[in-house]
């Protein structure tokens, strides 16, 4: 069965409303940290809560740091593999048959604004600035920023539909 110029139009438009959710992710991500940017100093703790402070760090590694003191070259590394990713995500958006596939659709819309947020950091200041930083006592979670919380969040809704999709499988075979 083709693709009709209809099924590719409708495609189409909405592919192009995942890419404003990615839009606004982005959006979300670069002024939260260009307020920290303007406000904090580097390292700079505004106590929130008993369990969440507001501190500016900076990241030139992956998530946890991984990589970060390598001398440099990860900053370039880390541009390439996430402008890549970024590309590959928005290829496989604008293919996807939605509504269908509307859970993969917004997982792959959150990590593609996550990935392209922290991708601009990396341009822009030669690191990604991280800010929320939770902790219990004297115990630290990483520091993260939107930008890592919509890959989180997206990683999650993606992990959700291979689960419930495989799950249908099962039933239509079953049903066969």
């Amino acid at each position: 069965m083709g693709v009709t110029t209809q099924d590719a139009s409708r495609s189409g438009r909405s592919a192009r409303g995942w890419l404003v959710l990615s839009a606004l992710i982005i959006a979300a991500d670069q002024l939260t940290k260009l307020y920290i940017v303007n406000n904090l100093v580097y390292r700079q703790v505004i106590e929130v809560s008993p369990l969440l402070d507001i501190t500016r760090l900076h990241n030139t590694g992956a998530a946890f740091s991984l990589l970060a003191d390598m001398g440099g070259w990860q900053r370039w590394f880390f541009i390439a593999l996430g402008s890549a990713v970024s590309a590959l995500i928005a290829v496989w958006l604008t293919r996807l048959q939605v509504p269908a596939q509307r859970l993969l659709a917004a997982g792959l819309a959150l990590i593609l604004g996550g990935a392209l947020g922290n991708v601009i950091d990396r341009l822009v200041y030669g690191h990604v600035v991280d800010f929320i930083h939770a902790h219990y006592g004297d115990w630290y979670w990483p520091a993260f920023n939107v930008a890592d919380s919509a890959i989180t969040v997206g990683a999650a809704i993606l992990i959700l539909d291979t689960i419930l999709d495989a799950r249908r499988q099962r039933r239509a075979t079953k049903e066969k």
